[in-house]
């Protein structure tokens, strides 16, 4: 699930999983962070979820994926698009 918020020209994305689903250490990796496998994971939030958030321009869209443990790359289903590799996103 994809959260939005904007603020002053920047809009606040929230990532948000299922606390366990999948197992382990989720990242969310993307053009936003160059792309980095050690981006910080999710973290719980306490009501069966985990979230992680960036701070991205408004009026843009960004490419993304997840990181989970064992180099598991996957989708979000809720993102806006997807361009046949990644998930997409439009602030």
């Amino acid at each position: 699930m994809l959260e939005r918020k904007r603020l002053k020209g920047r809009t606040h994305v929230t990532f948000i999983l299922p606390e366990h689903t999948p197992d382990g250490p989720v990242s969310v990796v993307g053009d936003f962070n160059h792309w980095n496998p050690a981006a910080p994971p999710l973290e719980s939030r306490g009501d069966g979820t985990r979230a992680a958030t960036v701070a991205l321009p408004s009026h843009s869209a960004h490419s993304f994926r997840y990181l989970a443990t064992g180099d598991h790359w996957f989708d979000d289903e809720h993102a806006d698009s997807h361009d046949g590799v990644n998930s997409r996103i439009h602030t």
